[in-house]
């Protein structure tokens, strides 16, 4: 019991509910001894007074703190009673949807209803390697920890997985077998875990059915021992099974299935090898229909039967075997369908109108007589004689259901020792892990003797668990040296004994089967006689004579007698097994052999009689009882377990609704109980159940530590404070190691820190408060003040100005009146001169009218009468002009006509082609003739403007002429009127010409502003056009990174599968050379892996016709060479990407062409008219030849495969290279017409276009010809600027239709990149699908498939290469005339160069006696060696050179260098085969080495050497592209004779595999150091702070020595870093490999995060600072949801990683608070819409594709020197 000073106000409690079980309150007044009652506030914030019993007073259980609610072990809780587990355990399932628990040693999981992604290999990675502890509670951990101890311990381990139907014992057991499937992996090519894995579908196919509780219920128990190895890997398994549930094969409770074998067989009997066996619908049988509820809801009956055939398969039952079991199980159904009638009282027949019994006799092969007789009659043996009795249609139709159950239980037993067949192994396991998944505890309101058998296993698990459980309490106080107090414990032993001692119920029972009339209800008065008030476990019910009480561990059962000694009998009538025995079919047999005698009767003894003793001993042995046997394989199983050490996995179903994360509190209490977790709580509270190291408690409690109390020891320090805060010293006890509490002093512990930190708080709070609220006073104050001042100067400027207003506003009236006062005078004044004025003018110009009107009307008729007679002459000339016209349009029309007639012969063609250049030149000489008659034109026009303006300035001469004229008029008045007349007539004419003028300016300008228009939509589409075409320039590389970067991290990968299988072919060859060693006894260096790796290197760079060679010459050798396939099916993909840049560069050729052709005929638009016809029948002529070329060369290529068999048509024969040659010469003909009809079809298609705008054009010129003197004629008399107008509109529509072929052209372009990226990756993932179909295979066929497919691949693509050769060959013959003649032009000029050479110099140089000194020789750069010395070359330079010592002080790529001057000795030499062995051999010890030498120094040392040595080759090649970045002098050593970019794309590949090395071996590094440094260490001491774990602990976050820390990692990293600087590694290179690295520390911390919950709290934020923000951010209002979901956009939404860190928040110091549901569920709202991966955790071992950018050296090869420590003197400087 509880301190009762615990009991105060604000303490929470539990009690007692009928609806929730338990329900909490809290204390509203103090509790004191003697009250009566206590005063209780409910969570509804009702009152309540609960009533405590005055005799025993005991008071309602504590609630825990809510810092331990929903911790991951129970006994971590403070207070360990019932309800505090039902809390627990409800908090965690339905709000943190969490299913596992630790109680202690057991791991409670509940069944979520739902599908979980908490299984997955990331997961199984995640735990492989953790200590139980330190990570959630998981089958994985139970697994690990199994898997660990056996490792460890060298000692057997078994998974005892328990609950009842529904619970999810199935599914944990087969989570358990896939995690040391997936760990521990198998030492055989067999493959011995796949096969575990698949008995999972098979067991559950025949031994699973649907019940009421469970859609998938194990109606068996199973126990499978999984074998390992020494070195711990899979290698057999053996199951046993107990207790199959045979009655429900004939007979089902409602709503309840059959075995799924039964629907499995119904949902195939449509397909044609089941038609035999005559099945229908599962309604069709009484064994498959009683339960009327054939389907299961999103279960596909057909898929599973394909399923569980796979699983057959797959464990070596052959299709015969599979079709003959399908055949026994139909032959059940079709029994259960056979119909028994009565034939009197005590008599019966077979009704077989159906004919079912016939199908079974079929089916089964039996006689058809025999076993009509037999199931209608039994047998009856006495001592001197046999009797046949006839029987009653019950009895027989018992009689049938027993034979079915009967032949469904051998089936079953056969199939599980053929399981165990195909996983058994030769050799004998060192050690094994056993998984039981056996029913719990069962109590329904009818028990029979299933449940009664079922209750008696889970006593004796019970037993057996309890011992367990106190044995580990003992050895724990032992360990610790705590003084050993017996704890009273429940023994079940009184009631096994009931059950199985002598004269218990199973020797009672298993005599009264004995007995010749033995019934139920006598063996019930036996129960009643022997055991009723003399056991305590046994109770008689009440109300009835024919059941009994069992008090089980976990609940009163009663048991109903009815059927008990028929099922513990299981009698079948012997003489149907007899019939079945005599059966043809050979399975059906063998299922019955071991009812057979084993020995042969004595030959003395009579016929008869021994055949009676036969079946009498047969009888004896097929009588064995059920219950019997029972006992026996219980006790078995039991000694197994106590050999092993076991784990406890207890399933517990939440609801009987199947409602997902729900839970029942009834069912969950009950089984509880039931299952023992409530009896590990009371032991482990019966002692000290809290247990803190000395450690652990310092930092939790520490705040409760006064100054003095610090101590140097901290044992000592812990004691003296618990002395001082706990009076009484018998609730705690002083270990070795650890302290250890009674239950509730925790709590108490908890309460007294709380407190201390609440008064820390305040007064913070306090300190706080008053410095905030005097700065606020402060803040105001001054704020006052300055509003008094601000207030008092604005009403001072307020006065200033409405003094100053005043004295402005009289000043403004004062000029105001005298502004309006002279304003009306001078109106007055300017109103009378106005109208004296207007009189005046107006008394004047009447009379002026009056004599102008006189004058103009003289002067209209004499322009009328002239205008008349010039009208009628123009209308004479317009009709003589039209009628002209028509006269040369009729004639012109004829001689069209005849000239159309004359271009449709032949012969006018040949002529029109013969003559097609000098037509050409003529309508050029013409064309120019016509420009040079526009300048003459526009000459002319600008002379007539020159004359138009002289004329206007003659007329300005006239009117001053007439000007001064008219002032002598007015000084001689009798000429006035004459001249004011002529006057007025020329100003007339002045305004008609200057309206002429605007017209015509005006009509300019329009065309202006047209033209202005024209060109701005020009200008703005070519702007839409760039910028399309910039977006789409600026789009389309990045996602072509993006696909490049997925298209090589594919590439990469299938490299890193590529060198696993050739490290695992080297082993396996090794290992072959070794076994054939030892064989012949003698001694060979193990060169296995280098031949290997250099044959397949060397295959890597083979062309085309050495491949098909080396497959003519080795095709009976290293078949298996899966290596060799891939470098060759790598190097053909190359030769098709090569091809596929070469076929798009000729498109892109081609189109350009054509677009320059396209130009060009629009130039001739107008005068190629007649050439289009021409064109047209040349199209044709060449369509016609392009068929028959073709029709040509498919006739070729069946000849060639039809000779293809014959030596003649074989490669490198004579007619095979004179059929290649017409088949090369045929193809460029072909590609030559190709390209004239692509030409001929764009002309043509410009043609059309260009013929629609001429025939508009035409239109609208003849639109304006039908009318030239009133169009052209306002403009001028020629109409130039109307041509000029209709040429600046063509050339407009010219600029737009190149605009949009230029678009056009563009997008062709773009779309041929897509499909030909489409293409790779297409090709890509097709390769990858096949790698992994054939990987799933055996290991032969997977070679054989891979080599069938490889051959067949590389067969259709020899005829492309072959081509591709022949192509080659041409142009190689073509340089090499090109070289002899060269040559010998070069020859000739060295000849004369020697002749000039004075031979009497050389004479008189020779003769000399003066001593020679040597010139320095110009070093090239290169390197010689004998061949010889090849082997120890690569022995200094590779193999025995180490990363330190002399490594560290060379220069920094120096065996790169070394190596490449040596290969250019060897290309300067022309050499091939020494280029070649030199690149082969210096890979493969590369790799041999990194084999050898895995360390970090020696990966990064090679790494930079393979990257300089790939850069010099790029360096050093040749090409344009690398060699701009060389000086002159590195030019002059590149490579001349060969070209070894095949063998770059080797060395990148290898320096991909080295990289990747690399990465490997930094992870390793880093791994085991991340979570103790990223999460574990308290960066801030007591911040914070350790919470109780319970028994399982877990990795303690305080610094302890040796354990990781945040400074440990950044020391690593800086080696890392300075060693990769130190080797000459590059800066990319470099880069790239912090990038890795960064990625595993943050995916490893992520990781760990998600799956450790006492990580997820506010404290641990401040230590973490990548998720210090979502783990310190406020997460209550929608607000806070929101700001979440903004701030988390690189967390996934099933990670959160956000939802399931919020899950995963606990609380570590009561001011913290736990996240609720709804804002969980308000969070999951906003992230909805998110699409991602459904992937819990991050792949960690994911390795980011590498690139290796070019890095020229600056070093100069001649200045390289070479160490004399190399010891490499061999090397000749050249």
């Amino acid at each position: 019991m509880a301190a009762l000073e615990l009991y105060s106000k604000f303490a929470r409690v539990w009690i007692p509910d009928t609806t929730e079980v338990w329900r909490s309150a809290e204390l509203t007044k103090d509790y004191k001894p003697g009250d009566p009652v206590l005063h209780l506030q409910l969570e509804d914030e009702t009152g309540f007074e609960y009533k405590l019993d005055p005799k025993s007073i005991v008071l309602p259980p504590l609630r825990n703190p809510d810092i331990l609610v929903g911790e991951n072990d129970l006994t971590a809780l403070s207070y360990l009673h019932e309800p505090a587990v039902l809390h627990n355990l409800r908090v965690r399932f339905t709000d943190s949807k969490l299913i596992y628990t630790y109680c202690g040693i057991i791991l409670v999981a509940i069944n979520p209803y739902e599908s979980l992604s908490i299984y997955g290999s990331d997961i199984i990675s995640a735990y492989s390697g953790q200590n139980m502890g330190d990570m959630d509670p998981h089958i994985f951990a139970v697994s690990e920890e199994a898997y660990k101890q056996m490792a460890r311990d060298e000692k057997n381990q078994s998974i005892i997985v328990s609950g009842e139907s529904g619970a999810g014992k199935t599914v944990s057991a087969k989570y358990a077998m896939r995690y040391f499937a997936t760990v521990s992996g198998s030492s055989a090519e067999a493959r011995v875990e796949e096969k575990v894995l698949a008995s999972s579908p098979i067991m559950e196919a025949i031994g699973n059915a649907k019940t009421t509780r469970n859609d998938n219920s194990s109606r068996f128990g199973k126990y499978i021992e999984i074998g390992f190895d020494r070195n711990h890997h899979i290698i057999g398994a053996n199951m046993r099974t107990y207790l199959l549930e045979k009655s429900r094969v004939v007979f089902q409770a409602s709503e309840e299935r059959n075995y799924h074998i039964f629907y499995q067989l119904c949902a195939c009997a449509h397909l044609p090898e089941f038609e035999p066996l005559k099945l229908g619908s599962a309604d069709d049988f009484p064994y498959t229909n009683q339960g009327r509820s054939p389907i299961i809801e999103g279960v596909n009956d057909l898929k599973e039967m394909e399923a569980t055939r796979k699983a057959f398969s797959l464990l070596g039952i052959t299709e015969a075997h599979q079709m003959g079991l399908f055949q026994i199980l139909s032959a059940i159904l079709h029994l259960g369908n056979v119909e028994v009638k009565e034939r009197g009282s005590s008599s019966c027949g077979i009704s077989d109108e159906s004919g079912h019994l016939a199908v079974f006799c079929d089916l089964t092969e039996v006689s058809y007589e025999s076993m009509a007789h037999w199931l209608c009659h039994k047998k009856l043996k006495t001592a001197t004689e046999i009797l046949n009795k006839p029987v009653t249609r019950l009895e027989a139709t018992n009689g049938r259901d027993a034979l079915a159950k009967h032949i469904y239980a051998k089936l079953f037993s056969w199939i599980v020792s053929q399981v165990n067949k195909a996983l058994s192994t030769s050799s004998k396991p060192h050690s094994f892990i056993g998984v039981l998944d056996i029913y719990g505890f069962e109590t329904f309101e009818v028990n029979s003797f299933e449940q009664f058998c079922i209750n008696y296993a889970n006593e004796k698990l019970q037993q057996q668990f309890n011992m367990h459980v106190f044995k580990l309490e003992q050895e724990e106080y032992m360990k610790e040296q705590i003084p050993w107090t017996l704890i009273d414990f429940y023994d079940n032993q009184p009631c096994i004994n009931l059950i199985e001692a002598k004269m218990g119920l199973l020797d009672l029972l298993d005599e009264e089967c004995t007995m010749p009339k033995g019934s139920d209800d006598s063996w019930a008065q036996k129960l009643y006689n022997t055991h009723l008030k003399k056991s305590s476990h046994f109770e008689k019910p009440r109300m009835s004579n024919k059941a009994f009480i069992i008090l089980h561990f976990a609940d009163k059962v009663e048991y109903q007698c009815d059927g008990f000694l028929e099922k513990n009998k299981d009698t079948v009538n012997e003489e149907q097994i007899n019939v079945l025995k005599a059966s043809k079919f050979d399975l059906l047999v063998e299922l019955f052999q071991d009812e057979e005698t084993p020995a042969a009767p004595s030959s003395t003894a009579p016929p008869g009689r021994a055949k009676l003793g036969r079946s009498t001993q047969s009888f004896r042995e097929h009588k064995k009882s059920v219950g019997l046997q029972f006992r026996n394989s219980l006790h078995l199983l039991m000694d197994t377990l106590n050999a092993t050490t076991p784990h406890y996995v207890r399933c517990i179903k939440p609801n009987d609704v199947k409602a997902p994360f729900m839970l029942d509190p009834h069912r969950a209490v009950q089984q509880l109980r039931a299952c023992g977790v409530l009896e590990t709580i009371r032991i482990s509270s019966a002692g000290f159940p809290s247990r803190w190291t000395y450690q652990e408690f310092f930092s939790r409690y520490r705040v409760l530590m006064r100054q003095k109390d610090f101590l140097s020891d901290r044992k000592l320090t812990c004691q003296s404070v618990l002395e001082r805060l706990v009076q009484n010293k018998d609730k705690y006890q002083f270990g070795k190691t650890k302290i250890f509490f009674r239950a509730g002093q925790v709590a108490y512990l908890e309460k007294l820190r709380a407190d201390k930190l609440r008064a820390a708080c305040i007064n913070i709070q306090k300190t706080i408060r008053c410095w905030l609220a005097r700065k606020k006073y402060l803040r105001i104050r001054q704020a006052t003040i300055t509003l008094q001042k601000y207030t008092r100067g604005h009403q001072a400027r307020c006065l200033c100005k409405t003094l100053r207003r005043t004295r402005a506003t009289v000043i403004f009236q004062k000029y105001t009146r005298m502004w309006a006062a002279r304003r009306q005078f001078l109106r007055q004044r300017t109103a009378a001169v106005l109208i004296q004025r207007l009189l005046r003018g107006y008394t004047a110009r009447l009379e002026y009218k009056r004599l102008v009107c006189e004058r103009k009307a003289l002067l209209i008729q004499r322009w009328v009468r002239g205008f008349l007679a010039r009208w009628r002459f123009r209308r004479i000339k317009r009709a003589v002009v039209y009628l002209q016209c028509c006269v040369r349009r009729m004639l012109a029309r004829r001689e069209l006509k005849k000239l159309k007639i004359e271009a449709r012969s032949v012969e006018h063609y040949k002529k029109l082609n013969f003559g097609m250049e000098n037509k050409i030149m003529q309508l050029q000489r013409k064309l120019d003739e016509q420009h040079k008659e526009n300048r003459e034109l526009s000459e002319q026009t600008r002379q007539m403007e020159s004359h138009s303006a002289t004329e206007l300035e003659k007329l300005h001469m006239q009117l001053k002429t007439l000007q001064e004229v008219e002032v002598e008029s007015r000084q001689r008045g009798d000429l006035v009127t004459s001249l004011q007349e002529e006057l007025e007539l020329v100003r007339q004419e002045l305004e008609k010409n200057k309206e002429m003028v605007a017209e015509l300016n005006e009509k300019n300008t329009l065309l202006k502003s047209e033209k202005d228009e024209m060109n701005r939509l020009i200008q703005e589409q070519e702007q839409q056009i760039k910028e399309k075409s910039e977006s789409i320039h600026q789009e389309a590389p990045e996602h072509l990174q993006a696909q490049l970067n997925e298209e090589r991290f594919r590439y990469q990968n299938l490299l890193t599968e590529h060198l696993k299988l050739e490290e695992r072919y080297a082993d396996l060859r090794s290992e072959k050379e070794a076994a054939e060693l030892s064989k012949h006894d003698h001694n060979r260096a193990d060169s296995g892996f280098s031949s290997s790796q250099s044959e397949s290197i060397h295959s890597s760079v083979l062309t085309g016709s050495e491949v098909s060679s080396l497959e003519r010459e080795d095709a009976g050798q290293m078949a298996a060479d899966v290596s060799l396939l891939l470098k060759l099916q790598r190097r053909v993909a190359e030769l098709e990407k090569e091809k596929m840049d070469l076929q798009s560069e000729m498109d892109t050729k081609e189109e350009q062409l054509e677009l320059e052709q396209t130009k060009e005929l629009e130039d001739c638009q107008r005068v190629l008219g007649a050439q289009r016809d021409y064109e047209a029948l040349k199209r044709q002529e060449l369509e016609s030849d392009n068929k028959k070329l073709k029709k040509d060369l498919q006739e070729l290529r069946q000849s060639l495969s039809k000779g293809s068999g014959s030596k003649l048509a074989s490669p490198g024969g004579q007619a095979y290279n004179v059929l290649l040659e017409q088949l090369n010469s045929t193809t460029e003909e072909l590609e030559m017409r190709k390209e004239e009809v692509l030409i001929l079809r764009s002309q043509l298609v410009n043609h059309e276009a260009f013929k629609h705008k001429e025939t508009g054009t035409e239109g609208d010129s003849g639109d304006s010809s039908r009318s030239p003197t009133l169009d052209l004629h306002e403009l001028n008399e020629d109409g130039e600027l109307w041509m000029a107008y209709e040429s600046l509109k063509e050339t407009n529509r010219i600029l737009v239709s190149q605009l949009q072929t230029q678009g056009q052209t563009h997008e062709k372009e773009v779309e041929g990149l897509r499909a030909e990226l489409l293409q790779l990756r297409a090709e890509l993932d097709q390769q990858q699908q096949m790698l992994s179909n054939s990987l799933e295979l055996p290991h032969d066929a997977r070679i054989q498939a891979s080599l069938q497919h490889e051959i067949s691949r590389l067969t259709q693509q020899n005829m492309d290469l072959l081509e591709q050769m022949g192509k080659q060959d041409k142009i190689i013959r073509k340089l090499k005339k090109h070289l002899k003649t060269y040559m010998k032009k070069f020859g000739e000029a060295e000849g004369v160069h020697i002749e000039q050479s004075s031979p009497e110099n050389m004479v008189g140089e020779s003769g000399r006696t003066v001593s020679i000194v040597r010139k320095e020789r110009d070093f090239q750069g290169m390197l010689e060696y004998r061949r010889e010395d090849e082997s120890k070359l690569f022995k200094i330079l590779i193999t025995e050179l180490k990363p330190r010592g002399v490594a560290v002080n060379l220069v920094t790529g120096l065996p790169a260098y070394i190596l490449f001057m040596c290969l250019r000795h060897a290309d300067y030499a022309s050499d091939d085969q020494r280029v070649s062995t030199l690149l082969n051999s210096s890979i493969n010890t590369i790799k041999n080495v990194l084999k050898k030498r895995g360390d970090f120094e020696t990966i990064s040392f090679w790494l930079a050497n393979t990257c300089r040595f790939l850069h010099c080759l790029r360096q050093y090649s040749g090409e344009e592209a690398y060699a701009k970045h060389n000086t002159p002098r590195q030019n002059e050593h590149c490579l001349t004779n060969f070209d070894l970019s095949e063998y770059r794309q080797v060395l990148s590949d290898l320096a991909i595999q080295i990289y990747q090395q690399l990465i490997r071996v930094i992870e390793n590094i880093l791994h085991p150091k991340i979570a103790p440094a990223m999460l574990e260490q308290e960066t801030i001491q007591g911040v914070m702070g350790v919470k109780p774990t319970g028994m399982r602990k877990r990795t303690p976050s305080f610094n302890e020595e040796g354990s990781h820390s945040l400074e440990s990692i950044l020391k690593q990293l800086d080696v890392f870093y300075y060693t990769l600087l130190q080797h000459g590694n590059d800066t990319e290179v470099v880069r790239q490999v912090i990038k890795q690295q960064f990625y595993v520390i943050c995916s490893v911390t992520l990781n760990n995060l998600l799956l450790r919950k006492d990580m997820c709290s506010w404290s641990k934020g401040l230590q973490i600072r990548y998720y210090s923000q979502l783990l310190q951010i406020k997460k209550k209002s929608q607000d806070d949801a929101e700001a979440i979901c903004t701030m988390c956009t690189a967390l996934t939404t099933e990670q959160v990683c956000i939802v399931k860190i919020l899950r995963l928040y606990t609380p570590v110091n009561e001011f913290e608070e736990r996240v609720s549901i709804s804002f969980i569920k308000s969070v999951q709202t906003l992230l909805k819409d998110r699409k991602e991966s459904s992937q819990l955790l991050m792949d960690a071992k994911i390795i980011f594709p590498v690139t290796f950018p070019f890095n020229p050296s600056p070093v100069a090869l001649e200045t390289i020197q070479i160490p004399s420590s190399l010891n490499l003197s061999f090397l000749t400087r050249v």
